[in-house]
């Protein structure tokens, strides 16, 4: 099951042709949304670039913005190797920009979310000088992913990190350099980490930090079959996280294979029914724990994509909370993340008081 030839768990391709099997009108179209995160690439052949990522903004939804999230793209081949990745954040504001140019209703990457190596502690302020000099003051975060699993010691990603590094002086001292930027620290990690955050977020209660994909629960190897104890023990522990009033949560994800996602290979794909049951137990306990102002709706795309469509994906979560309140819904489709990103949507905020 989604098995390279290195033995690690990667997320298949998205298939168009599967995808229009299952197509939906867009329940409550006029919502505004803001989706906090998802990806531009030219990965393993599949490019998921302005045109692909406007082919889905076109899906019925009404996405105002968007956030960049890092994705290991288009970084510099030259110069100096701690700067690299500000190659990613030049690619992404020329994207921006040409959006914009031709008239899309969507501010694309109306924040970014660059990396830099956070081990360079306090060196790594030069970096983030040089991704806001790129970035044409769309920088908002910094992700540098610390994901690794016990009982996968020679990772199920890409690049695995080293373990222990929440807790790392020197990657606490980058953390320290980003906060004193006045960006936000996106953390992306595995379920079995999040004690390691919550340790980090009480250590350092002036960070503001959004959780990626509610933790990314793994659902392969090892973890496979066992979803309640793993729901029981996440559960917990962002419970403990939740007591953290600098931590926001982002809700999705879901369509990660190593979740345990397998909707692609089916026929057809799920319809935004299927997926709003399935993931109404992560969903709600987000909300309980955290509340409303403090989670955020998110689309992981092109990620997610490999398991249904953004449309689809949208009115799942418009399924999940259709007993909310206007002021919950607003919070959670476009509130929050526009409050932790510091986004600046005019559109946003005539809908929201005119």
């Amino acid at each position: 099951m989604g098995l390279d030839v290195t033995g690690r768990y990667r997320y298949p391709a998205p298939n168009p042709a599967w995808l229009v099997r299952a197509r939906e009108e867009a329940i409550d179209p006029d919502l505004p949304i803001i989706d906090p995160h998802h990806h531009l690439w030219e990965e393993a052949g599949n490019p998921y670039l302005l045109n692909e990522l406007l082919a889905d903004l076109g899906e019925g939804h009404r996405i105002d913005a968007t956030v960049f999230v890092q994705a290991h793209y288009a970084y510099r081949a030259e110069g100096p190797a701690h700067l690299a990745p500000v190659g990613e954040t030049e690619a992404v504001a020329a994207i921006a920009a040409e959006a914009a140019r031709r008239g899309a209703s969507t501010t694309v990457a109306a924040g970014i979310v660059a990396h830099a190596d956070l081990m360079l502690g306090d060196a790594v302020e030069d970096v983030l000088a040089a991704h806001a000099d790129a970035a044409d003051g769309r920088l908002r975060g910094i992700r540098h992913s610390v994901s690794r699993d016990a009982l996968f010691p020679d990772g199920i990603v890409l690049r695995p990190s080293p373990a222990g590094m929440l807790a790392d002086p020197a990657y606490r001292a980058g953390l320290a350099r980003v906060q004193a930027a006045s960006l936000v620290y996106d953390a992306m990690l595995y379920h079995r980490q999040i004690p390691e955050l919550t340790a980090l977020a009480q250590a350092m209660p002036g960070l503001p930090i959004i959780l990626d994909h509610i933790g990314c629960i793994i659902g392969v190897g090892p973890y496979e079959g066992q979803a309640e104890e793993n729901f029981q023990r996440w559960s917990q522990d962002m419970a403990d996280l939740s007591r953290c009033p600098n931590v926001r949560v982002k809700i999705g994800g879901f369509g990660m294979i190593i979740c345990g996602a397998r909707w692609h290979e089916r026929d057809t794909p799920p319809s935004s029914v299927e997926l709003a049951h399935a993931w109404r137990p992560y969903v709600d306990r987000c909300i309980a724990l955290f509340g409303a102002d403090r989670c955020m709706f998110e689309s992981n795309f092109p990620v997610d994509k490999a398991m249904y469509s953004y449309g689809t994906l949208w009115n799942a979560f418009k399924r999940l909370t259709a007993g909310a309140s206007a002021t919950e819904k607003h919070a959670l489709f476009a509130g929050t993340a526009t409050a932790s990103y510091s986004l600046s949507l005019p559109a946003l905020a005539e809908a929201t008081h005119g």
